[in-house]
This record gives C-alpha cells, structure tokens and sequence, in this order.
C-alpha cells in the first residue's frame, strides 16, 4: 500500500534517485528540454520548478539552497542570470511536458519536458 508515499520510486534507493533528479534537472536548465521517460518527467517537474522559484528569489541563501542540488556552477550561474529574469513575472507553470509515444526498445512511455518561453 501506498499510505503517505509521495513520489515515485523509479525503481532506485533514495540516494540514486536524488542523484537522478539532481542530473535530470541540470540537463533540463543547460539544453533547455531533455527526452526521457514518463515518469521521470512527472517527478522532476515540482523539482525543477522549485528551483527556479529559489531563483526568482535570487540572493544568497536560495542561491545556497540551489547549489545543494545542482552541482555544476555553470548551470547554477546560468539559472540564477537568465532563467531566474526569463521567469520572473510568471506565478510558477515554468515547464511542459509533452508526451511522445513509445519507446521501441523496451516499450516505456518517452515523453519531453522543456522550460517554457518568456
């Protein structure tokens, strides 16, 4: 039963799965949309919006906060610059996710998540 279980196992530990999202969501802000599955898509959404919502906020401790999870300063940098402004009027809904049908090797629902325009 799943009283209480929030997210997603993705079939990891909770440690690989933090790493996971963490990874996912760098991609997400250096390529700006990334293919993956379904569910993976589904569980970085909050995650990824989170972080941009730290960034609108844009001093020291979000910034701190941010750095926990991402760790690439470039991507951090890039998030804090350009995303952080890009976002900075809209009231959250920063990403979309778009289903993509199946994917030949194994059958698993493959969807697109992108970072939405100004």
């Amino acid at each position: 039963m799943r009283h209480r279980a929030k997210s997603r196992q993705l079939s990891r530990t909770a440690s690989h799965r933090r790493a996971l999202l963490a990874n996912l969501a760098t991609s997400l802000f250096r390529h700006e949309r990334i293919v993956t599955t379904e569910a993976k898509a589904k569980e970085l959404r909050p995650y990824a919006e989170r972080l941009i919502t730290l960034a609108r906020r844009g001093d020291l401790h979000a910034r701190r906060l941010v750095e926990r999870r991402i760790k690439d300063k470039d991507v951090t940098h890039r998030l804090f610059t350009e995303l952080g402004r890009r976002f900075a009027a809209r009231p959250g809904g920063y990403t979309r996710i778009v289903k993509l049908g199946h994917r030949p090797g194994d059958g698993a629902d493959v969807a697109r998540i992108e970072l939405l325009g100004e």
